[in-house]
């Protein structure tokens, strides 16, 4: 089936366009293309997008403001780029070209003034010259208008002169990643002859046209470019005769409007790791510009341990909570306000030492205070042995008379075996006395519980004796303050006896077995 010229004539312009809006949606910057990016939108052949809508507008902008660079400072920056990529098309551009090469007419052309003379053929193939003009808006696409002059002469027996001209206007889409830009054009124009009323006459013809070729950027303004076109009558294509001009052609391209690669960005010089060299590190300093001491790096002119901003008194050493000078005359750790025996140091020993008077715990408090003997398990086991029965009981009364201490239960054990079976046994065993102290009468709310299996032994673990000294529990004391807290333990004493009768060792291997 034939398919009418004229049909296909109608679809270019609307498939050009499509293809216009697809290969304009790549925006990133290739090779030596200082041009922003493309938008994602076709511009009017004849009116360019404003820069304000491109997604890069600041960019340009500052590059706008630069100083232009010389010619030996452009030269360069071209030259950091590989050549394939360095004169690669950029937006807002024009060109300017000038090209020569092969006409061959239809062998059915519409070229003739029907009044005086029948239609005849043209040579096969003549001369073709002319000028182009373009501005491309979009790096993808642009506009373009073109003048030919054909000159060619009539196939009979006189071959008379006849002058075959066109005006031709297209858009143009092209490959704008290398210095080898494909392309492909469709447009519009006016195809006429001027020539003797004896032979051709005078005619103009409306035309459409569409071809491609290749161009290659030499240099950042010259290059070189082949065309091959078709170009249909209006006439020829409403008689369906198919009949084509092809043109081929060669010629040069001048650039106008070309921008050189923006300069290398220079890295910025690396920051100081410590502005005020004060041997503190910025990320750590809480004055990174001024000189300080460790370990907030702020001034302390008293040395303190209170930065300046915060300290009331940043002339004179001071203590909490304002960094101002506050009497402890009994040098036991409490300032004068709070201290409710001013002359009398406080005794630390556990036991109400949040007061700042001297006390000793209770004698009937003292004998828990420590390693707890008389206490025994079963062999790798939390089970308490019954035997161990005495010495909770009185542990027991004892808290129970002194309902304001607070206790903390230790477990241990000696070296032998995997670490944390240890660990857990002493954390477990520790447990089970608590649980007996809670079932008769004992707050929960008293006890803590700790294990920490060989971790902390009494005495070195050289020997059967030592090992069996390091298998143990121990009672800590604590006083209970008026807002239920308890203060920092001191150094517990230590000594007594075994914690077990269990003559063995007290840990199993790493997967013990029952």
């Amino acid at each position: 089936m034939k398919l009418s010229l004229a049909a296909w004539a109608v679809g270019v312009v609307p498939i050009t366009t499509s293809a216009a809006v697809a290969f304009a949606a790549p925006g990133s910057q290739v090779g030596g293309n200082a041009d922003a990016g493309a938008s994602t939108s076709v511009a009017a052949p004849t009116a360019a997008a404003p820069p304000a809508a491109d997604a890069s507008a600041g960019k340009r902008g500052k590059r706008a403001r630069e100083p232009r660079p010389d010619a030996a400072e452009r030269r360069a920056r071209y030259r950091r780029l590989p050549w394939i990529r360095r004169y690669a098309p950029q937006r807002n551009t024009g060109e300017l070209g000038v090209f020569a090469g092969v006409f061959i007419p239809s062998e059915d052309h519409d070229l003739y003034d029907p009044i005086t003379r029948p239609p005849e053929p043209f040579w096969r193939a003549g001369a073709d010259v002319g000028a182009r003009a373009a501005f491309y808006p979009l790096k993808v696409l642009g506009a373009e208008v073109e003048f030919s002059a054909m000159p060619s002469r009539l196939r009979n027996i006189t071959n008379d002169f006849a002058f075959v001209y066109g005006f031709q206007a297209h858009v143009v889409l092209q490959l704008p990643y290398y210095n080898v830009i494909p392309f492909f054009l469709a447009g519009g124009g006016l195809l006429g002859v001027r020539s003797s009323p004896f032979v051709l006459g005078r005619d103009v013809d409306p035309a459409f046209h569409y071809g491609g070729g290749v161009k290659v950027n030499l240099t950042p303004v010259v290059g070189v470019r082949v065309d091959v076109r078709n170009i249909v009558s209006s006439t020829e294509a409403l008689q369906g005769s198919g009949a084509a001009n092809v043109q081929v052609l060669g010629g040069l391209s001048f650039t106008l409007g070309r921008r050189p690669p923006p300069a290398p960005i220079k890295p910025p010089p690396p920051e100081d790791p410590d502005r005020d060299k004060d041997g503190i590190l910025n990320l750590q300093d809480d004055c990174p510009d001024v000189a300080g001491v460790a370990p907030h790096g702020c001034p302390d002119s008293d040395g303190d341990g209170f930065r300046d901003a915060k300290d009331k008194c940043p002339e004179v050493p001071g203590v909490a909570p304002d960094g101002c000078p506050v009497k402890d005359t009994d040098n036991d750790g409490f300032l004068d306000p709070d201290d409710g025996c001013v002359f009398e140091p406080e005794t630390k020993n556990g036991f109400e030492d949040d007061d700042g008077c001297p006390d000793e715990l209770p004698p009937a408090i003292k004998v828990f205070d420590g390693n707890i003997a008389g206490i025994e398990f079963d062999f790798n086991k939390d089970t308490i042995r019954p035997v161990s029965r005495t010495v909770l009981d009185k542990a027991v009364a004892v808290l129970k008379e002194y309902p304001d201490v607070r206790v903390n239960i230790v477990g241990h054990t000696d070296d032998v075996g995997a670490a944390e079976f240890n660990l857990d046994l002493s954390r477990r065993r520790a447990e089970a006395v608590k649980k007996y102290l809670v079932d008769h009468g004992i707050d929960s709310g008293r006890v803590t519980t700790e294990g920490r299996g060989s971790t902390d032994p009494d005495v070195p673990n050289d020997s059967e004796i030592n090992r069996a000294k390091n298998r143990r529990i121990e009672f800590e004391i604590t006083a209970v303050d008026a807002t239920g807290t308890r203060p920092p333990r001191t150094e517990s004493g230590k000594g007594g006896a075994d914690a077990s009768a269990t003559p063995g060792p007290d840990a199993a291997p790493a997967k013990p077995a029952g």
